[in-house]
């Protein structure tokens, strides 16, 4: 994850609160990280200073349903991890 954030632009704890765990993982995905559920809400459970898997029924229906919004805004399928870098500064049409 240190990896990934560092990719991302995020080189410190203090930052990646500030951003919080949507504009956070949107950035992961611009920068080429594949999409995986389980990684954004123990993400958001992370944040919020809960154990991982304390995230259960509405509340994680209501996490998938703002993961796939962040994913279908922030993740090209199509996009080689050179491409996403492209696209993260602007360089790629949307």
């Amino acid at each position: 994850m240190d990896a990934a954030c560092a990719k991302a632009g995020i080189h410190s704890a203090d930052t990646l609160r500030t951003l919080g765990p949507d504009e956070t993982y949107r950035r992961l995905l611009r920068s080429g990280m594949k999409p995986h559920f389980i990684g954004y809400y123990v993400l958001v459970m992370g944040l919020q200073g809960r154990p991982w898997n304390d995230c259960k029924d509405k509340e994680k229906a209501d996490l998938r349903k703002r993961f796939d919004a962040i994913k279908a805004e922030a993740f090209d399928s199509n996009l080689s991890a050179f491409e996403a870098a492209m696209n993260e500064i602007g360089v790629i049409e949307r």
